[in-house]
């Protein structure tokens, strides 16, 4: 009898498809499966095809999703693999975020060469980063740095890194650690001084709406805390209208039935930002991130959004 092997799709770059591997390895240990029942589908992205300009001038996140929903909805793959923080809030008629995978730490990783330390490099260094969000928090604690656009994945960044181009860079700790690369941070950043973006740290994995094979085989490894404390980061983006355009940070963590979240919105230059905290029941997640998002709205006036595309 032949098997009907589920096909996981996925971006093709380093991280990409150690989460891919992450997620069949789940799969497989969850339903006592070979890893011939998987297979790890290799797709192209905008996003990554793009590098000579800022995501926020292509078209924001939905370049790292575009394709590989494409597949998903015409059945070349049968679940999709991806960082949580890639993820527009609005999905293609027909597909959702079916499960979350337990989240790693949350903390964004300096890797220093003219210093181990953000706070200690000298006057007028020079850092790389593609995430906006980054880019307004390294100029809200340290105006004095040239703070420049750094694409690429995580290996064509730490490149850039050896070849001088930069005094230092920023990487999600979580994809480092996944990547076998914690001995290279020189410095992990609390969450108190650098908060994370929504959704970093954590593998989502979306699905075509009404899929009884994909929801069944997903339940198992879907992690309850972590999906609470992303719908509630995500209802927060959802509010701001969230993409790579804008320097949102926010991060849920669950103390028993209840989630506590921190939200902080940031004018690109890191001059203004305002900041947010709210809690509630973890069944109320969405909800108390959409009314934080929509509170820091309020709080923040219009005008604090006109620099926003």
């Amino acid at each position: 009898m032949q098997m009907d092997v589920l096909k996981i799709g996925t971006r093709g770059s380093a991280l990409a498809l150690a989460q891919a591997h992450e997620t069949r390895t789940r799969l497989m240990k969850a339903h006592g499966l070979p890893e011939e029942a998987f297979e790890i589908v290799v797709i192209s992205t905008s996003g990554d095809r793009i590098q000579d300009r800022p995501l926020s001038e292509a078209g924001g996140k939905g370049l790292f999703t575009k394709e590989i929903e494409e597949a998903l909805l015409d059945g070349r793959i049968d679940i999709a693999v991806h960082s949580s923080k890639d993820m527009p809030t609005t999905l293609p008629a027909g597909l959702e975020l079916s499960a979350f995978l337990e989240r790693e730490d949350v903390r964004d990783a300096f890797i220093g060469r003219a210093s181990p330390k953000l706070s200690e490099l000298p006057e007028g260094a020079v850092v790389g980063s593609s995430s906006l969000r980054r880019q307004a928090l390294i100029r809200r604690m340290r105006p004095d740095i040239d703070v420049v656009m750094f694409r690429g994945n995580v290996q064509t960044r730490l490149r850039k890194l050896d070849e001088g181009q930069v005094s230092g860079t920023l990487l999600a700790h979580a994809g480092l650690r996944r990547l076998g690369l914690s001995d290279i941070i020189t410095q992990l950043l609390p969450v108190e001084e650098f908060p994370p973006a929504p959704g970093q740290g954590a593998i989502c994995i979306e699905s075509r709406i009404g899929d009884a094979r994909a929801i069944e085989m997903l339940a198992p490894i879907g992690h309850e805390s972590t999906t609470h404390a992303l719908l509630c980061e995500r209802g927060f983006l959802a509010a701001l209208d969230g993409s790579c355009r804008t320097p949102i940070a926010g991060y849920a963590t669950l103390s028993g039935s209840r989630i506590l979240f921190h939200g902080m919105i940031l004018t690109p230059d890191g001059t203004q930002a305002h900041q947010i905290d709210a809690e509630g029941i973890s069944a109320e997640a969405e909800m108390i991130g959409l009314e934080a998002g929509a509170r820091i709205r309020e709080k923040a006036g219009t005008r604090f959004f006109d620099g926003w595309s």
